[in-house]
């Protein structure tokens, strides 16, 4: 199933609200001041269900000038736009500077809705819509379908929701669920009994209640509490989605709009970017150096200013390297689009994508800085290397091979990887001879494969440790080395995502099961074990009622494990403290006399042969005694 996020853009009064509320049947207008003025200030959401199945959130963001930067963070995050177009007034500055900001940040799948068409006559539509056509071509939406409707009569609307659910099947892609979650963050608002709550679209990867995640920037970790998608609990989230996210450990008033939960670790505060800038081809200003700007990112509005890397100024149609120096701190990531608007007066001249998400400080007309960024823009090699990673996904992949594959030095290699890993897109696990890398995205699906194992052995199996390290290897990841998949346990259970005992894992919170059965079993082993002493009971023939061999079995294991117990043979077992005399016992024999028997130590603990001989054969195994010459002889070891 798709999870698509509809937007809206136009101009004030084009009826953006209302046809919305005619699909979905709901005000998304929140505030009063909203609804009494008749404008949209703030985002607002809904849903609604395609005829496919599929339901759709969907954005309503404000039309008015003053409210642009409410607009902008809307975007994130949108699958497809409903360019609304009132037929009575036509495209208006509004309208441009919307579509303006939509080409900026990317997003290309957009339809046409020329409303309020109950208002004109046939003739009217004919030429709006043409007008429409002309004043479109030779941009982004110049291919865009028009749909004619009316938000107030209703008609044309199921025309509408038949070419929104054609777009969505055939054109829109699909998220990438399995990498890294990242949510920035829209709204931030208290409820009584429940805590800080958040809002905004996952534009990557899943986030699951129970997950510890990073505020950025302000460096706080947080567990989910609880998950909302369209009004519903749901357990998990995915990429895509309209979530709503009740967060322990952080308070409304240390959230902004522009924050960003993500993975601790994942991310980096900045207060630098290197960017690649495109001024308007409408724009009527030019940008010269370290002009002050309002950046906008993600859901962020941030203050800076522009420092030209390669240009002495930029003017309408131009584009350039620039870095940008925040006067606030954000998290953001390479390949994330922005939009900047003029300081005084508030327009929108441009935008761009962001090359170097923490770069050093630069000074201009650097040559080596222009020729890195120039890389970074074409894709560099590190997006190549990182295209080979993520196809290695079932094996993993050596800096070796990659370099054969990509005609790359080692050097060139090692730099790339090193940037990809400190970009949390892959990682590396360093080996004597090579390293071996694996794609983060594949990794996070192997991350859930295991944890939905141990989850489900816990449950079928309570009075196990886990399951073993080695079932799951060969069972999920038999084309992975043992001792590359063992360095990844490692770092699963150095970051708390398993635990692990022994050659056991299990989930952190894990415990084995110590109710009647474990009481009853027990009491049943160690009872038949200290009755018969240094005699031992074969385990086959100690009576457990009405327990089933697979449970008894796992019990015996816990006692094991627990050192209650030890193993004198296959089918021996006796308690620990017994085998702890004999020890001493045999190391105070073998002080008086260089050679012990097996027939002294029938003797000195009046048993069997039977037994003598087991109890010899375990002091070998602990190093207490060692062979010498004679079966039935043993030294000092």
């Amino acid at each position: 199933m798709k999870h698509i996020i509809i937007g809206t853009a136009g101009h004030i009064d084009h009826g953006k609200t209302t046809l919305i509320k005619a699909l979905t049947g709901r005000n998304t207008d929140r505030w009063e001041e909203e609804q009494r003025r008749g404008i949209t200030i703030d985002l607002g959401f809904t849903w609604f269900d395609l005829p496919g199945g599929d339901r759709a959130g969907i954005i309503d963001v404000p039309g008015h000038e003053k409210f642009i930067n409410n607009m902008v963070a809307g975007v994130v995050g949108m699958d497809m736009v409903l360019l609304v177009v009132a037929a009575d007034e036509g495209i208006m500055p509004q309208t441009r500077e919307h579509m303006d900001i939509l080409n900026l940040l990317g997003i290309e799948k957009s339809i046409i809705v020329l409303n309020k068409c109950d208002l004109v006559e046939e003739d009217w539509l004919e030429l709006v819509e043409e007008e429409i056509r002309e004043e479109l071509a030779g941009t982004f939406l110049e291919k865009a379908p028009v749909v004619r409707v009316s938000a107030a009569t209703g008609e044309g609307l199921p025309h509408l929701v038949d070419v929104i659910q054609k777009m969505a099947e055939e054109e829109v892609e699909e998220k990438d669920t399995a990498t890294i979650p990242r949510l920035p963050i829209d709204r931030a608002f208290s409820l009584s009994g429940f805590g800080t709550i958040i809002t905004g679209t996952l534009l990557s990867g899943t986030i699951t209640k129970d997950d510890t995640l990073e505020m950025y920037p302000i460096g706080k970790s947080s567990k989910i509490r609880s998950i909302q998608v369209h009004g519903e609990d749901v357990d998990k989230c995915y990429a895509g989605q309209r979530v709503a996210i009740n967060l322990s450990n952080i308070k409304k008033r240390e959230i902004s709009r522009g924050c960003v939960l993500a993975p601790p670790d994942s991310m980096k505060n900045t207060d630098l970017l290197d960017v690649k800038m495109q001024i308007l081809d409408s724009s009527m200003r030019v940008l010269t150096n370290h002009t002050r700007l309002h950046l906008f990112t993600g859901t962020s509005e941030i203050l800076c200013r522009a420092v030209l890397l390669d240009k002495e100024e930029l003017g309408p149609g131009e584009s350039g390297y620039v870095q940008l120096r925040l006067e606030e701190e954000i998290a953001v990531k390479k390949g994330d689009k922005f939009v900047v608007r003029f300081y005084s007066p508030m327009e929108t001249i441009g935008g761009g994508v962001i090359l170097e998400p923490n770069p050093s400080v630069h000074r201009r007309f650097q040559q080596q800085v222009i020729e890195d960024l120039e890389r970074k823009e074409s894709g560099s090699t590190a997006d190549v290397v990182e295209m080979h990673v993520r196809s290695h996904g079932e094996t993993m992949i050596t800096l070796a091979e990659l370099a054969k594959l990509t005609a790359l030095t080692g050097e060139e290699i090692a730099r790339d990887v090193e940037e990809l890993e400190k970009e949390g897109r892959i990682l590396v696990f360093p080996m004597r001879k090579d390293s071996y890398v694996w794609h983060r995205q594949a990794e996070m699906k192997a991350r859930e494969m295991i944890l939905g194992e141990m989850r489900d052995y816990e449950e079928k199996y309570p009075y196990r440790y886990g399951v073993k390290k080695a079932q799951i290897h060969t069972s999920h990841f038999r084309k992975i080395r043992p001792n590359i998949f063992d360095l990844y346990i490692d770092r699963l259970e150095a970051e708390g995502v398993l635990k692990r005992t022994d050659e056991f894992l299990s989930t952190p919170e894990y415990q084995v099961r110590k109710d009647k059965t474990y009481d009853q079993v027990s009491a049943a082993l160690l009872g038949a074990m200290e009755k018969a002493g240094f005699d031992f009971v074969r385990y086959g023939e100690i009576p457990v009622k009405n327990v089933s061999q697979e449970v008894e079995d796992d019990i015996l294991n816990i006692l094991l494990e627990e050192n209650k117990i030890v193993k004198v043979t296959e089918e021996m077992y006796t308690l620990s403290s017994y085998m702890e005399q004999a020890k001493e016992r045999i190391r105070e024999k073998l002080k008086e006399e260089p050679v012990i028997s097996i027939a002294q130590v029938r003797d000195m603990f009046q048993t069997s042969r039977k037994s003598a001989k087991p109890i010899l054969e375990y002091m070998d195994t602990v190093k207490v005694t060692r062979k010498t010459g004679a079966e039935s002889e043993r030294v000092a070891y």
